[in-house]
């Protein structure tokens, strides 16, 4: 089968994904030439649109092959496309665009129809409780789709997938469904999506149902074998999804599956963030050829056979050998042709030809080789798809007369083609062939050389983690070779983070071929590889997506590709700004766990400092005295230690509690050491300037309403009334009916106005207090001398009470201050939930699942309470003293179980809260029904005088 993507021929962007990310080009030669896309809405059944109103399924055509296809008479091969997170249908254009192209090529022998699913750019990513509807969903319009076939000549049986982003995860929870038959689907390509765990676990729903699908492909992958699955990942330039969780799940019952990532597919060569991966022009092209090599001739559908499926994904995207897929290539071929037959007896050649009109064979004999060299390398820098290096099997005295093509053994670099062969693996051969065809208008260089091994690999030590860049480890390259491998040895954690400095010096300023630099990392497909003039100086980072397994011990590599009589100079440091950037690509999304930790540590030493002094202290200040890592660190690691032993594990178990995050994470090889106490210094930083936030926001505003209002003088009134009752049970019933979440961040509205509240109340105490001062001064003038001592008495006590309930006012702000910036950070992480909701208001009132429900109502009725609480309270309440010590025991807790599960850190918040803000609920709320309670109001100024 002939490419139709041929770059000559079409004039492709020979660039990488960096310089040519979008194939909107594309669409612009075919806007000239078609009709505008078009995006037809397949109908589908009655009680399928019923069930799901938010959703649809469209089909995708442009111009006349949209028109053809208006009345869904399809022959073609289905593929449908699932949007992630986010993600629009219409994100499709970018493979169906590139697909007709291709199929116009070929005179439509064979094509395929795009299929696309609308989810309502619902965020699938954050809020889990969508993800079984959109599953189900998607096994609908799977039955659709083939219906739409029936009673073709060749009508498919299973549909090709293609998901980007969350939805290459639904994809993959189809196999969990009870009614779904895995014969369905035979191929399933995903773009940047996470496999392994959530980016963000902030619902029960989205954890339990990654831990469905995960184990499900673990438990049953002997039923999967007849699927094929390849996950693009986009490297270290998507931000959002880190591509370490795009790896499938290792299975070692089959292979049909492959992870990769796109700096290491050829032709791509670079990393893409994540929405681009979606419209790289050189991904976009190789899933589109990879799909086109896999159509069997006999039943023109997807093959059936799993090994072709793995074979054509290799070829595409993990060593492309400069030539077009061929099932079942010749073993042997005969070298024919009026070509002359020279033969090269050097272990070093090179061959420069321009507009040579004459064939050429040259042959290289191995027997005398085999004795001195191991290896033999040639590189071909003409980057066409034909055959050019043979391995002689049959000669005679002049020429060779069968030979096999060794150009499948090929690799295929951005530059030139490659080929290493180990002459121990072939035998049987008595001399390399390399063709050279006539090149009519055509100029390119063939280099080939005899090696040892050993002479050609340099071992380079990396350096120390702790070294900060300080030290360096260097090696010097005299080449006299084209090929050196440079051993990083001890390079295999995560953690690890270096900076390589290349520099290449040349004797001669003669043109050269440019340097080709690989970053070879051997248990994963995630090599990266950059091309340099020659001289140059150039810097490369070192990084893994993925961290060494322990039953693998092959060392990464730099592999350069170098040219002849240069010099190079390899330095190697340790670069600290990666490290820090490695563990924030790793760990980022934990770092709500260690914010909200700090604030309860702080919130703690408030309640300890109220009942040790009778004040309450600053938020900033307090947060600098006791958030300290030493309180809480320690015990997780004893713990994580101790569960190394059977005895322990087992006592936990019998315990019922869940497996501590960190033991998980250090069995995934992707815990730091010391990274829990960088997370807790940045969830300090990050609690410290949302408290100097909050405490400023709150002056500038309260100044405001100042200025602009006069606040009238509050009333005294019970904290427990039948209104405030009414405005709980009216929230709680919004919570039932609609959105937890909604009700939260209306209570929450509501409680950001009690500071304010709190800061004008102790500005009106401050005047009123000086003002009497004043008053009293200018009385004291005219007042007969006989006064009586009782007026005296009374006028202190007066001033007295004004200075203590300023000190009051000023306490009560510092504590809801405190409790505002807790709370803030659970209405942010239960807001995905609100934006679904509102989303898809017009299709359902009542958000189902809900997964704040029920602590939704429970969050109402706390902050209605702690809403109309002063610190006087808390001092007065018998169960300070124990609910000064809950913060810690909490905080550990919350470190120890919510770094993969954030959706606890509510749970644990409002624990705390319950019990010890502000001292306890109970026996505040029960004191205030009792007799009723009211916050501290400013006197009246005619009556105290």
């Amino acid at each position: 089968m002939t490419d139709g993507l041929s770059r000559k021929r079409k004039g492709e962007c020979p660039s990488s994904c960096m310089e040519c990310k979008s194939t909107g080009y594309i669409a612009k030669k075919q806007r000239a030439k078609h009709l505008p896309p078009f995006k037809s809405k397949i109908k589908l059944p009655k009680k399928t649109a019923k069930r799901y109103p938010a959703y649809e399924l469209y089909l995708y055509g442009e111009g006349n092959y949209a028109e053809e296809n208006k009345n869904l008479l399809l022959t073609g091969i289905p593929v449908l496309f699932l949007p992630g997170n986010a993600g629009s249908y219409k994100q499709v254009r970018s493979l169906g665009s590139v697909a007709l192209r291709k199929a116009e090529d070929i005179d439509f022998k064979y094509h395929f129809n795009f299929f696309s699913v609308n989810f309502n750019e619902e965020l699938v990513a954050l809020y889990g409780g969508s993800l079984q509807r959109q599953t189900k969903f998607v096994h609908e319009c799977i039955k659709v789709i083939l219906k739409l076939y029936r009673d073709r000549e060749f009508a498919p049986t299973s549909v090709a997938i293609v998901g980007h982003s969350m939805g290459g995860l639904v994809a993959r929870a189809l196999l969990t469904l009870k009614n779904f038959k895995p014969e369905l689907i035979n191929l399933l390509i995903t773009q940047a999506t996470p496999h392994v765990a959530p980016v963000m676990p902030l619902d029960k729903y989205l954890t339990d149902f990654y831990t469905a699908v995960n184990n499900h492909w673990i438990l049953k992958a002997q039923d999967l074998r007849n699927l094929t699955t390849l996950s693009v990942a986009g490297g270290f330039r998507d931000y959002q999804v880190r591509s370490g969780l795009a790896f499938l799940p290792r299975l070692s019952q089959h292979d049909s599956a492959l992870s990769v990532v796109s700096s290491a597919v050829p032709r791509a060569w670079a990393s893409t963030d994540h929405l681009s991966i979606v419209w790289c022009k050189e991904l976009i092209l190789a899933t589109i050829r990879a799909f086109f090599d896999l159509i069997d001739e006999n039943t023109r559908q997807i093959t059936d056979n799993p090994k072709k499926r793995m074979s054509v994904l290799n070829h595409h995207f993990v060593r492309h050998p400069a030539k077009i897929f061929e099932e079942n290539p010749e073993a042997f071929t005969e070298l024919t042709g009026a070509f002359m037959w020279i033969t090269v007896k050097a272990s070093k050649w090179t061959y420069s030809l321009y507009n040579d009109s004459d064939g050429k064979y040259f042959t290289f004999p191995l027997a005398s080789h085999r004795k001195s060299y191991s290896h033999v390398y040639c590189e071909n820098s003409m980057l066409d798809t034909s055959s050019w290096i043979y391995g002689c099997v049959n000669s005679n005295s002049s020429m060779c007369l069968e030979a096999t093509d060794l150009s499948w053994r090929a690799e295929l670099l951005p530059t030139t083609k490659v080929v290493i062969l180990k002459l121990q693996d072939y035998p049987s051969l008595s001399h390399v062939v390399i063709q050279v065809p006539p090149a009519v208008g055509n100029k390119y260089t063939l280099d080939c050389e005899f090696f040892k091994e050993d002479s050609r690999t340099v071992q380079l030590p990396v350096t120390h983690l702790f070294s900060f860049g300080l030290s360096s480890s260097k090696i010097l390259l005299n080449s006299t070779g084209l090929l050196y491998n440079v051993q990083l040895q001890h390079f295999n954690q995560i953690y690890q983070a270096f900076k390589i400095y290349i520099e290449s010096h040349c004797q001669s300023l003669k043109e050269r071929k440019p340097s080709v630099y690989r970053l070879h990392i051997p248990w994963s497909h995630e090599d990266s590889i950059i091309v340099a003039e020659v001289p140059s100086f150039i810097e490369i980072s070192a990084k893994l997506h993925i961290a060494q397994p322990e039953n693998d011990s092959r060392i990464p590599e730099l592999n350069i590709y170098s040219s002849s009589d240069c010099q190079y100079e390899v330095v190697l440091k340790t670069s600290l700004l990666q490290v820090l950037g490695q563990i924030i690509r790793f760990h980022a999304g934990s770092l709500p766990v260690y914010i909200v930790s700090n604030i309860l540590l702080t919130y703690g030493g408030q309640l300890s400092t109220l009942i040790s002094t009778g004040q309450c202290s600053d938020f900033s200040l307090e947060l600098v005295r006791t958030a300290k890592p030493y309180k809480v660190e320690p015990l997780i690691s004893i713990v994580v230690f101790l569960q190394g032993f059977n005895w322990f594990r087992e006592i936990w178990q019998s315990l019922s509690l869940p497996e501590v995050d960190a033991a998980v994470l250090s069995s995934r090889d992707a815990w730091f050491p010391l990274v829990s106490l960088i997370l807790f210094l940045f969830g300090t930083g990050i609690a410290y300037w949302s408290g100097v936030f909050f405490s400023t926001s709150l002056r500038l505003f309260s100044s405001l309403w100042l200025t602009l209002i006069r606040p009238t003088v509050p009333q005294k009134d019970k904290s427990i009334t039948p209104r405030r009752l009414c405005g709980v049970l009216s929230l709680a019933l919004v919570s039932w009916t609609t959105c937890g979440a909604f009700a939260v961040f209306i209570i929450y509205l509501q409680y950001l106005f009690k500071p304010v509240h709190v800061f004008v109340a102790s500005v009106f105490y401050f005047q009123d207090s000086d003002h009497s001062k004043e008053t009293s001064q200018n009385s004291s003038i005219h007042t007969v001398k006989n006064q009586s001592l009782m007026d005296s008495i009374s006028e202190a006590t007066q001033s007295l009470s004004s200075s203590t309930t300023i000190a009051e006012a000023v306490n009560s702000l510092k504590m809801h201050v405190t409790i505002l910036n807790l709370f803030t950070w659970i209405v942010l992480l239960n807001l995905p939930s609100l934006i679904y909701w509102l989303k898809n208001l017009r299709y359902n009132v009542r958000l189902d699942p809900d997964p704040c429900r029920s602590t939704a109502i429970i969050i109402v009725c706390i902050l209605e309470i702690l809403m109309n609480s002063s610190t006087s309270e808390v001092k007065s309440s018998k169960l300070l003293k124990i609910a000064a010590k809950v913060p810690l025991p909490l905080s550990v807790a919350m470190l120890a179980f919510g770094r993969m599960h954030l959706y606890k850190i509510v749970c644990s918040s409002l624990q705390h809260v319950e019990s010890g803000a502000p001292g306890s609920i109970y026996s505040i709320g029960c004191e205030r029904i009792g007799k009723g309670c009211s916050f501290p109001t400013r006197r009246k100024m005619e009556t105290s005088r």
